[in-house]
């Protein structure tokens, strides 16, 4: 049997609300529509099933039992039909009560938690998942769908076109030293004379791992790298200790920092890491992720009138 196509779920909604008031004046009141229109629909849904749903008492429509059945399956297609489209929304991240939010460990200091609060306050019903990574991971999980929305350095060329970004704030790289160092007390340091020192670094895929290359190449030197780690607190763990030394961005300053001094590299070594939050284009309506971008202009906005400095998109 086909269905007529002049059967829509739209003319279930005008007999269901109908049904629901008894009264051709109310249904259109609550549809925001005119008597006539709701009369229409009911008459076409009558000539889309082919039999009559109501018998005429004057100008009074009184409910056969076609139409019992009708309205008690079509309150279960329409709750359907909404519980489909909601599923459907959610598979695609849209409006989902999950929200997957990726971040880089070092934001996790800050940066993070002032962002998932002001979420929270904006969608209180939102349960939000934080995972932590790379930025090369995190932005992998992204494009897969695995994420919807992570904060990132955002000078990484793995950043996809079908990606839209938000910065967020600059951040230094200084040189990590222990308390003790004979560098802890200078006000800034000449890489160049630490040649010969060893030096604790990230696994490859993290931003801060890529942007102190960039700085050792600047200095012209192979550091002597001792350790490698996969996350930066354990890093700055092994540099309170006394392991080595590590290149790293300001943000993670209040980290052991009794234990730790960050020293300002020498002008011509200068590096600043761009963060910010990336999500894909085509999800840039979803509520969830309009509150989170709008959340972060807020956090934009402080920091900025925090260091004194104008952020641009």
């Amino acid at each position: 049997m086909q269905i007529d196509e002049e059967l829509t779920l739209k003319k279930l909604e005008v007999f269901l609300a109908f049904m629901r008031s008894g009264s051709l004046t109310k249904a259109a009141a609550e549809l925001n529509t005119s008597n006539v229109s709701v009369h229409r629909a009911i008459h076409s849904l009558e000539s889309a099933l082919r039999c009559p749903l109501f018998k005429r008492d004057g100008r009074n429509l009184i409910p056969l039992e076609s139409a019992l059945v009708l309205e008690e399956r079509a309150q279960l297609l329409i709750k359907d039909v909404v519980e489909t489209v909601r599923q459907t929304r959610e598979a695609a991240g849209f409006s989902a009560e999950r929200f997957k939010l990726g971040a880089l460990y070092s934001l996790t200091v800050r940066t993070v938690p002032q962002l998932i609060m002001g979420l929270k306050l904006r969608r209180s019903e939102l349960n939000i998942d934080l995972i932590l990574g790379s930025n090369v991971d995190l932005l992998y999980k992204l494009k897969n769908m695995e994420l919807d929305a992570v904060l990132v350095s955002l000078d990484d060329t793995h950043i996809n076109p079908d990606c839209e970004q938000l910065l967020l704030f600059a951040d230094d790289i200084f040189l990590a030293v222990p308390a003790d160092s004979p560098f802890a007390e200078q006000a800034e340091v000449d890489l160049a004379d630490l040649r010969e020192d060893t030096f604790i670094t990230l696994t490859q895929g993290f931003a801060t791992h890529r942007d102190s290359a960039r700085v050792f190449s600047q200095a012209g030197f192979e550091p002597n790298v001792g350790m490698q780690v996969n996350d930066i607190f354990t890093l700055l763990s092994m540099v309170s200790s006394g392991v080595g030394y590590a290149l790293l961005p300001g943000r993670v300053a209040a980290v052991y920092e009794n234990r730790i001094r960050l020293i300002p590299l020498q002008s011509r070594y200068r590096l600043q890491q761009q963060i910010g939050v990336v999500f894909l284009k085509a999800k840039e309506r979803d509520p969830n992720l309009l509150a989170l971008v709008a959340e972060c202009r807020m956090y934009r906005s402080r920091t900025s009138l925090i260091t004194g400095a104008t952020i641009n998109h």
